[in-house]
C-alpha cells in the first residue's frame, strides 16, 4: 500500500512523489536555514507550486511534525551509545557533544530543541522517549560520582537552549563554552 494522505485513502503516485519531493526540500531547507526558512523556497526547490505545497502541508508545523521525528531518532542513537559506554562520564559528555554536533548540522533541528513547539504525538512521543534515554544518562553519571549530584534531568533543557545560540558559531567557539559547562557539572 502507498504513502496515505490525511485521510484514509492511499495517495495518487504523482501525488506521493511531490510529498516526498516536499519532504526532502524541506528537510534540506529547514536544516541549512531552521525552522523559518520560506515555504516558498521549499517548495520551487521541490519543484511544486505553493499550491501544491499547502495541499499536502497546510501549516509549517506540518512538515515540522512529519520531519522531527525522525531528526529526533538520531538523538536516541546517540543515547543508545552513551548508555553502552562503559565510563559513565564518558557517556555524559559523548552524548552533550554528540546533539551539539547533531545540532550544528541541522539548524531545523536545533530550532526545534531550543524553541517550545506545538508538536504532534509522534514528536511528542519521539522527545518523551529522548528525554528518558537522557535521564537515564544523567543518573548513571551521577551515581558513578562523576556528575554532580544537584544536577537533574530537568536542567538538561536549558543547557540545550543556551547552547543553542552558541551553535551557529564555529565549532572552536561553541565547543569551547562546552568545556565550560562540563568543567562546572563534574562533581
Amino acid at each position: 500500500m502507498g504513502p496515505m494522505a490525511t485521510g484514509s485513502k492511499p495517495l495518487r503516485a504523482d501525488a506521493a512523489r511531490n510529498r516526498d519531493k516536499l519532504l526532502a526540500a524541506a528537510t534540506r531547507a529547514f536544516g541549512e536555514h531552521g525552522l523559518d526558512a520560506p515555504l516558498e523556497q521549499i517548495a520551487r526547490s521541490a519543484g511544486v507550486s505553493i499550491g501544491t505545497l499547502y495541499a499536502h502541508f497546510p501549516t509549517r508545523d506540518a512538515f515540522v511534525d512529519a520531519i522531527l521525528p525522525a531528526r529526533i531518532a538520531a538523538v536516541d542513537d546517540l543515547a543508545t551509545k552513551a548508555l553502552a559506554e562503559p565510563d559513565p562520564w564518558q557517556g555524559f559528555t559523548g552524548f552533550l557533544d554528540g546533539l551539539f554536533v547533531l545540532q550544528a548540522k541541522d539548524q531545523g533541528l536545533n530550532d526545534a530543541l531550543a524553541r517550545r513547539l506545538p508538536l504532534s504525538p509522534a514528536a511528542v512521543e519521539a522527545c518523551r522517549t529522548g528525554f528518558q534515554h537522557a535521564a537515564r544518562i544523567i543518573d548513571r553519571a551521577k551515581e558513578s560520582g562523576q556528575l554532580r549530584a544537584d544536577f537533574e534531568p530537568s536542567d538538561l533543557a536549558p543547557l540545550v537552549s543556551a547552547m543553542s545560540q552558541l551553535i551557529r558559531e564555529p565549532p572552536e567557539t561553541w565547543r569551547r563554552h562546552l568545556a565550560f559547562f562540563l568543567d562546572g557539572l563534574r562533581a
